[in-house]
């Protein structure tokens, strides 16, 4: 009776955080930020405040320069990447077309015609396909925007956020060691090797994973305007950025980037070449040295889960949801890995006495 009352709290504890996110989803956007990048931040205030800075000025000088390389981001880079967008909107038409006349042109041979290939037909139906995917990715923007918009302003992100990441930094600590004596007593053992574990495969996913897409979008959006491929920093910044869900975002940039280079370099094959050869070793250099390094093999995050959660916390709780999703998904393949390893060692699995050891 006792594990019933136990679950079943728990049970309604989970049912009222997710209506307090339904129905104040609409203001959490700087709150969650600020949470996020104190947390992020946290190592690096602890690290300073074991040299013998107080938490007090480790929080304020870190925030501080953290507020400073944002505000010279938005400034020196955020410009350049809206006109490269809004050029690559307005060419966007010419592009789909001489990419649908070079597929036209390899398509009119004789093995299209052995085939049964109808070039006119297969143009018109390619040229559908662009256009009702350019009209879902319309509506895919256009509905994250409006999830969002009441709060993507200067006032929430520019003022609320810091605000709220200056305290949630200061006060880490505390308000870690208060909640923990706010756990059952019965179980806090479990519950602090739990919590260990979720920090860890989200710390080793947020700030590795956000550290490998930063180097990586740095990588492409370099590489491709050193080749000279036009848009070539939009594209290679969104890429690496997009590389969070694995391989989207490296097949995503390769396949925009090289149907750009066939428009801008033919007959040139040199440059187009070299274009697919930046993605390949953009995943060597994610694969091979990023990802061991920064993330390590102990998050346990499957890419179908991980794509899964974005678009199930998008649906729910719109542009909040996408940014609590990953870590959320981390979170809850902790729980689901504790409960499985409990249930392989009970006699519910085994049909016996339990071994009192969960299996490995």
């Amino acid at each position: 009776m006792k594990a019933w009352r136990n679950t079943l709290f728990w049970l309604l504890a989970f049912a009222a955080l997710i209506v307090f996110l339904l129905v104040f989803r609409t203001i959490l956007l700087p709150f969650v930020a600020g949470l996020a990048l104190a947390y992020a931040l946290d190592p690096l205030a602890d690290r300073i405040e074991r040299l013998g800075v107080r938490r007090f000025l480790a929080s304020l000088a870190i925030l501080f320069l953290f507020v400073i390389l944002f505000a010279l981001v938005i400034v020196l880079v955020v410009p350049v990447l809206a006109r490269q967008f809004i050029g690559f909107l307005e060419e966007l038409p010419t592009y789909v077309s001489r990419l649908q006349d070079f597929a036209a042109g390899l398509l009119d041979s004789r093995v299209a015609r052995y085939l049964g290939i109808d070039v006119a037909t297969l143009r018109d139906s390619f040229g559908g396909i662009v256009s009702s995917s350019t009209e879902w990715l319309t509506t895919l923007l256009s509905s994250i925007w409006s999830g969002g918009q009441a709060l993507l302003n200067l006032f929430s992100l520019f003022v609320i956020t810091p605000v709220v990441a200056f305290y949630m930094l200061n006060d880490w600590d505390r308000l870690v060691a208060k909640v923990d004596s706010w756990l059952p007593r019965d179980h806090v053992e479990d519950i602090r090797a739990i919590a260990r574990d979720m920090d860890a495969a989200i710390a080793a996913f947020v700030r590795g994973q956000g550290l490998t897409c930063l180097i990586l979008g740095i990588f492409y959006a370099v590489s491709l305007a050193l080749v000279g491929l036009n848009f070539g920093l939009l594209i290679g910044f969104g890429a690496g950025l997009m590389s969070f869900i694995p391989f989207v975002g490296a097949t995503l940039g390769f396949i925009v980037s090289v149907g750009v280079a066939l428009v801008q370099f033919l007959p040139a094959w040199v440059p187009i070449v070299m274009v697919g050869a930046i993605f390949v070793a953009g995943q060597l250099l994610e694969g091979y040295v990023l990802q061991p390094r920064l993330i390590g093999a102990s998050v346990g995050l499957h890419p179908v889960w991980v794509m899964f959660a974005l678009l199930a916390f998008g649906v729910l709780f719109g542009f909040v949801g996408v940014l609590i999703a990953i870590p959320a998904a981390a979170a809850v393949g902790v729980l689901v890995r504790y409960a499985l390893a409990h249930y392989l060692a009970s006699p519910i699995y085994r049909g016996g006495a339990p071994t009192g050891k969960a299996p490995e």
